[in-house]
């Protein structure tokens, strides 16, 4: 299979993404994400290293049996300029995520692609602290930067909230002319966190930079919710149907705001979850589906399953 992203995904592959990596590295591993950059941390030292290469494996392993070509992001969404700073890092912590998830894969069977994550500069599920789309440009410079340096596959921009710093990230990201895809934090009645329709942001943001996105899709929200998103009459256009693609699923079907108050993990079990998933093929021709909070190789596995069925 040819190793080149933007070929594959013209063909109309389809993809398996990685599942959860955070709430397993806490559940199974005992590894807790560091205060300000998360999970990159883990992607520098030796018992974080070991479990991500675990479960990596494990995501790879069942993407090859089921004949997909595998997508796996760098821990990276927390790692931003000024987080990093305050936890006395600098680009090193970027580049040595990029330089050890390759590592990873090289030794993986099949087909995998290597993602570069950025996240928003506030809380993904609220908005709140989010920027502007100059001072989105601006901050993510940094980070996106180092990514394209160290040559990843794709660049991702996962769980934007809000249009405005959602569209300063794809200026950052264009710049390189590398590959990239943004995913957005999306509720049932059809809107990102801020209250833009789903259309709206994608004929916006398609409309402004060069190049688009790769595809749009959504993170950490269950597959029914994205139904019945997509299923609003706004969304229900050619354009959205064409250009979002893809889905991380939460396991649970509640809202952000609810997910937000949980103190425990809520899950579905993988049977349903998957079938939830695959489902949106109804709605648009879906090519990326992976896994978030609650979901594990069971998940992932279930989902194969269905789109080699198909």
């Amino acid at each position: 299979m040819e190793k080149n992203l933007l070929s594959a995904f013209t063909r109309g592959e389809r993809f398996l993404m990685e599942g959860a990596l955070g709430e397993r590295l806490k559940r199974e591993f005992g590894l807790l994400p560091h205060p300000e950059v998360a999970l990159a941390v883990h992607g520098i030292i030796e018992a974080g290293q070991a479990a991500l290469k675990a479960l990596w494996w494990e995501y790879a392993a069942i993407a090859h049996d089921h004949g997909l070509p595998f997508l796996a992001t760098t821990p990276t969404r927390r790692a931003n300029q000024t987080r990093a700073a305050k936890a006395g890092f600098d680009q090193t912590l970027i580049r040595e995520n990029v330089r050890f998830l390759r590592s990873v894969l090289d030794d993986c069977p099949g087909t995998t692609y290597l993602g570069g994550m950025v996240g928003c500069h506030g809380d993904a599920y609220t908005g709140e602290d989010a920027l502007s789309d100059g001072e989105a440009q601006g901050f993510h410079r940094w980070q996106v930067e180092a990514l394209a340096e160290e040559q990843v596959d794709f660049l991702y921009g996962a769980l934007l909230p809000t249009l405005p710093e959602a569209a300063g990230l794809a200026r950052a990201m264009a710049e390189t002319g590398m590959p990239y895809i943004l995913s957005f934090t999306i509720q049932k009645y059809g809107c990102l966190i801020d209250g833009t329709p789903l259309s709206h942001a994608i004929q916006f943001i398609d409309g402004m930079v060069h190049p688009a996105p790769l595809c749009y899709m959504t993170n950490c929200v269950h597959p029914s919710i994205v139904y019945e998103a997509l299923s609003v009459p706004c969304n229900e256009v050619p354009l959205v149907k064409s250009r979002f693609l893809g889905i991380q699923g939460n396991t649970s079907p509640l809202s952000y705001a609810e997910l937000d108050r949980a103190t425990d993990l809520l899950t579905s079990d993988p049977v349903s979850f998957a079938t939830a998933a695959v489902r949106l093929l109804e709605l648009a021709p879906f090519q990326i589906f992976g896994g978030c909070c609650g979901t594990d190789g069971r998940h992932l596995r279930q989902i194969a399953r269905r789109l080699r069925q198909l």
